[in-house]
This record gives C-alpha cells, structure tokens and sequence, in this order.
C-alpha cells in the first residue's frame, strides 16, 4: 500500500485509497453509457459498400479499448482522466466518412489521426501549443466544459429537448411540460444529489447514481414507461431493468480491421486529407481542455494552468486514439465525465485503475452495465458542471481583450456541442483582438499557427465545395 501511494502520489495530493475507489467508481457510472451508446451510433451506419459493424462485436471492443487506455493513462500518466470512443468523432467517422469508403478505410484514417497526433507529442509541439493559450482562456475553458456537461445532462435526460420547430430550437420536456416517468425520476434524483453534495456527504455522486438506478428500476416495474423509441415519455437510452443474463461472451473479432491507405484510392487524396485534419483538430483541442478542465476541479494545476505530466497524458490519449481506429470503435479520447470522479475525490491515476478494471468487466457483464439509465448517470453531469462553473471567477471581465475571447469559448462550447468549436473561437477571437489593438507581439507565434489553423477548421464548408467533397 505504501508503495502505490508513494508511485501515485495519494496522500501527496491530499486523497485516499477510499476516495480514488469511490472516485474511479463514479467516473464509470458516468461514462458507461458509451459501452451501449458508441454500438448503436457506429452499428446503424453503413460504409460506402452498404456494410454494417456488428453491435455485439462494437461493444466489447468499445469496453477492451476504454478499460485499456483507462489503465494507461492511470499507469503512465498518474492522472484521474479516463478514455472511451469519442462522442461526436464517432458520429463524424459513421456518417461523413464511411460513407466514402469501407469500414476499414475509414477506421484506417482514425490510426493515422492517432499516429500524427503521437508524432506531435513526442516533438513537443502539442505541449507547446498548450502552453501557449492563456491562462485565462484556460480557465474559460473549464467554464464552458462546465456548461456544455450541464447541457449534456439535461439534452440525455430528457429534460431538454429539441421542439422541433424554429423558434425556439429547444424546451423544457415535451411541450413545455415534464411529461413521463423517466423524467420525474431524473429530477428527484438530480434534487437528491443536490442535497447530499450541499451536505457535503462522502461519496455523494456513486450514492446518487446508485439511488436513481434503483429507483428508475423500480418505477419501470410498477409503469412499464419502455424506451423513448417508441414512447415519447420512455426511458431515453436502455430502460432500467434487472438483465435476465448478467454474464455475456465478449466478440472481438474487430480489432484490427483496418486498411491504412485504403482511403486514398477509394475517396481520393483531397478527401482523405480533410477528414484527418478535421479529426486531429477535433482530438487535438478537446483532449486539451478536457485534461485543464479536470486539473482545475481537482486543484491539480500549476501556476501556468497546466495539469502535472501534462507530456505523458497527451502522448497516451494519442495512443488511445490509434488504438481505437485499430479496434473498429473510432477515435478514444479523454472524457470530460472524469470531472464526476473528481468531484468524489479522485486525484490521481489510481481512480484509473479502478475505472479501467471495470470496463474491462464490462466486457463480460455488458448486461448489467445496460441498468444504469441515462436519467440516473446524467444527474452528476449537471452536478459536476456547477462545480466547474465556479471558475468563472477567476477571468477579469473588465478587461475586454481577454474577457469577449473567454465569453466565446464559454458559451459556443454548449450551443455548438463541440469543446473544438469554443477553444477555437476563443483563440480566433484573441488573436484577432490583439493585432487590432496593436498588440499582436503578445500573442505567442504559436497561438498564431493554432487560430490559423482553426480559421482553416471553420471554413471546412467552402474548402469541401470547392474541392467537391
């Protein structure tokens, strides 16, 4: 025991084997619906030959791969950040770019994303481009995590909801009102955990997680609400229910299916290139402002906003999104819900150890990962997203070359759904900022390659038609 605590450096950072327990603990639970959400994005698109990935095969991998570079990361890095497939690359991957090409091929540009991004870590320049935002900036970013998780909570619960007309685009329930038994159990357990985290009671979110499970069990038995397929007031992902199956062989016969340079003849080199910047772009930035984001809610940032072993976390999450190209699940990233785990008490790599061990678990135990409904996982999303918008403070709103790039990145990281898109307006707008105020020597001559770069990101729509992507 000692010898953990001196490599992971628990009591130094002022935790404990019980807190990192509880901590890797609620970080599963809150990310564990990608195990059963990653198969049904990946599993209901078809490649540009018509094919499909099986859903069986998609979520054991989406598990192995998690659980794998869960435990890297916690072994090499130290630090309380967990991967899985990338939400939104996963979307980007089925529907924009295997339509182009094969499963393969695709999945082929994913390793080669992961690999550039290994390269650029190992030079230093991806640290180095940290290092060069702003720490102001760097704690806007935490701030719009913390509102883009809240927003996440509330749009997976049910609670928040597309109305399906223009104006406005989005409402409370159906129709204005809380319709459905699903959505009463996510607000009594929401006003539960509330309660218990204001009471400062230990191991507050695991026990709110656990308590709206079993109550949304319970009111699926006495109700029968079904899923949201085919009841507007259902349950919005898997409906809570004992499995009649708890232990499920694992298929993996996925990993490594996958074609390099496959795409290059099938869409072409133009093609090809634009989706992995794109991809990289994506990887890139949200990783970086996950890890900050994280680091802040556990005071684990030094002076310059910057996470301990910042080097190793980067270099890891590039191996993890290789490895989840190579697996046939998309791109694994680090995920914003380690903020959940945080919030318990996780502070360092240790709480990894504990996530990662269970979704390797969840490999054989998929049925019972399927209980946890989103109504009951998405309350600590909007707890942790309180938490980390107390940073806001900490920007100096009177000063307005810092202030309106920090005003951009927080609120266009929610309306947008995209940590990408909030980083870079923030940088865009800074930059530009700084050179109309004649300023432009204070901004580091790589934060200008990064705007440029994101200048090139947004206007992916008149480069694709002009190219006739």
């Amino acid at each position: 025991m000692n010898t953990l605590d001196r490599y992971f450096e628990i009591s130094a950072r002022g935790s404990t084997m019980a807190r990192e327990v509880r901590g890797g603990f609620a970080t599963f639970f809150t990310m564990a619906y990608i195990v059963v959400l990653n198969p049904l994005i990946l599993g209901k698109a078809v490649d540009g030959d018509g094919a499909h990935l099986g859903v069986a095969a998609l979520a054991a991998a989406t598990a192995l791969i998690a659980g794998v570079m869960t435990l890297l990361m916690g072994v090499v890095a130290r630090f309380p950040l967990a991967l899985a497939a990338g939400l939104g690359v996963n979307a980007m991957v089925a529907y924009e770019i295997a339509p182009h090409m094969t499963w393969a091929d695709a999945m082929g540009l994913v390793v080669i994303e992961g690999i550039i991004i290994g390269v650029l870590v190992l030079t230093g320049l991806r640290a180095l481009m940290f290092r060069a935002v702003p720490v102001q900036l760097k704690n806007a970013v935490g701030v719009g995590i913390g509102l883009f998780l809240a927003l996440i909570g509330f749009v997976d619960a049910g609670f928040v909801r597309s109305t399906g007309v223009g104006t406005p685009p989005i409402g409370m329930g159906i129709s204005g009102k809380l319709l459905g038994w699903p959505t009463l159990v996510f607000v009594v357990g929401l006003l539960a955990l509330l309660v218990l985290v204001v009471r400062q009671v230990r191991g507050a979110i695991l026990i709110g997680i656990l308590g709206t499970t079993v109550l949304a069990i319970v009111v699926e038995r006495l109700a029968h609400a079904g899923s949201v397929v085919a009841n507007p007031r259902g349950w919005q992902l898997n409906v809570p229910k004992l499995p009649t199956n708890v232990v499920d062989s694992p298929d993996l016969s996925l990993l490594g299916r996958f074609d390099l340079f496959g795409s290059w003849e099938r869409a072409g080199v133009v093609v090809s290139v634009m989706f992995v910047f794109t991809l990289l772009l994506t990887d890139f930035f949200d990783t970086m402002g996950t890890m900050v984001a994280v680091g802040a809610e556990g005071s684990l940032l030094d002076s310059d906003g910057n996470p301990p072993r910042s080097q190793q976390i980067l270099l890891v999450d590039s191996i993890a999104a290789a490895a989840g190209g190579a697996a046939s699940v998309s791109s694994n990233t680090s995920y914003i819900e380690s903020a959940a785990g945080v919030a318990e008490g996780a502070r360092t790599g240790f709480a990894n150890l504990v996530t990662g061990a269970l979704f390797l678990l969840a490999m054989f135990f998929a049925p019972l990962v399927t209980v946890v409904p989103f109504e009951a996982a998405t309350t600590a999303l909007v707890v942790v997203g309180f938490l980390m918008m107390t940073g806001v403070r900490s920007i100096d709103w009177t000063d307005y070359e810092i202030a309106i790039p920090a005003f951009l990145t927080i609120v266009l990281m929610p309306f947008t759904y995209s940590i990408s898109n909030g980083i870079g307006a923030g940088v865009v707008s800074y930059a530009l900022l700084k050179l109309v105020r004649g300023k432009a020597r204070e901004v580091h001559p790589i934060l200008w390659c990064v705007a440029a770069l994101f200048v090139v990101y947004f206007l992916r729509g008149p480069i694709e038609s002009l190219t006739g992507l």
